[in-house]
């Protein structure tokens, strides 16, 4: 039977930090997904493992997995008149109709799985910044830029820009990714589908930032990935989550400060305060810090859906 889930139900439950689909062809395992090959689709399957500064902490988040998962499909039905995206069902009907051998992960994969168009990744993240934070705002104290854009003197940390700037980086498969500037994107990919992919990226944010500021979070940045389906650029991976992107509770903001967030960024500060070198192996997290960060996501798919999650 289904049911929300609850604080004290969190401390229970064992995170799925470890995703074995036996008799399935895996296409890739990233720090969060296990990507398994379908034929002509793919299956993304969403851990509860979380990352910070690169590095894939030894204890997941509770439930993680399935408001990403879910965060992303909503996300990709709001926006799909903006550009084509390569979401397909989370049924876990059809999505088990997919492979014979899925049947026996019925449970595990229920609301953490996402069938998928197969699409070639375009090797660049397109990320759009609304705000000015994290390492925008370490670049902008150094040089008084971001990724090669001049900004104005004298802004503080988290100052709304006056518009959404495109800052591309590199898609690292390992380590980490690097900023570069439009130009030296263009070059990468070349002029058409660079402009495509600007004008995109920044129609998305617009989209999602109007979207969440009426529901009262400030969506500061976020990165979009894109890839190809039979020549047709598409959107792809995840979508505005927690993880892709900075949430900001509206009715707390001020600039000239750390915000206070709905996503991993409260990880990362609590970690700031260790003394870890920010490389393996990551430091225990402790259950204050798993059960707080939860809440912070779970918080997040309430706000933005209008649904309470339900796990069984």
């Amino acid at each position: 039977m289904d049911r929300r889930i609850k604080k004290e139900d969190i401390e229970m439950k064992n995170a799925l930090v470890t995703i074995d689909i036996k008799g399935v062809p895996l296409f890739r395992s990233g720090k969060v997904r296990n990507v398994y090959d379908l034929g002509d689709k793919l299956l993304f399957v969403v851990s509860d493992r979380i990352s910070a500064f690169d590095v894939i902490m030894k204890r997941g988040i509770p439930g993680k997995g399935r408001i990403l998962n879910l965060i992303s499909a909503f996300w990709f039905g709001i926006t799909s008149d903006i550009v084509e995206n390569h979401f397909i069902t989370t049924d876990i009907d059809r999505i088990i109709a997919e492979h014979d051998g899925l049947e026996e992960y019925r449970e595990m994969l229920d609301g953490r799985c996402m069938l998928v168009k197969k699409a070639e990744p375009i090797p660049v993240e397109c990320i759009v910044r609304g705000y000015i934070s994290g390492s925008g705002w370490k670049d902008y104290q150094k040089t008084g830029k971001v990724s090669g854009i001049e900004l104005p003197k004298g802004l503080s940390n988290s100052d709304k820009l006056a518009e959404p700037i495109f800052t591309p980086s590199t898609k690292a498969e390992e380590g980490h990714d690097v900023n570069i500037t439009q130009e030296e994107m263009r070059s990468e990919v070349g002029n058409d589908v660079f402009e495509l992919l600007k004008d995109k990226s920044l129609s998305l944010y617009k989209r999602a930032e109007e979207y969440a500021a009426a529901k009262g979070i400030i969506i500061a940045d976020t990165k979009f990935e894109f890839g190809k389906v039979d020549g047709k650029i598409i959107l792809m991976d995840e979508a505005l989550t927690p993880d892709s992107s900075r949430f900001w509770p509206k009715s707390d903001y001020e600039p000239g400060r750390q915000q206070k967030s709905f996503d991993k960024q409260f990880l990362r500060d609590y970690l700031e305060t260790l003394d870890w070198d920010k490389t393996p192996p990551p430091p225990e997290l402790p259950d204050e810090i798993v059960m707080k960060t939860i809440e912070k996501y779970l918080q997040a798919y309430s706000v933005l859906t209008g649904q309470e999650l339900k796990v069984e």
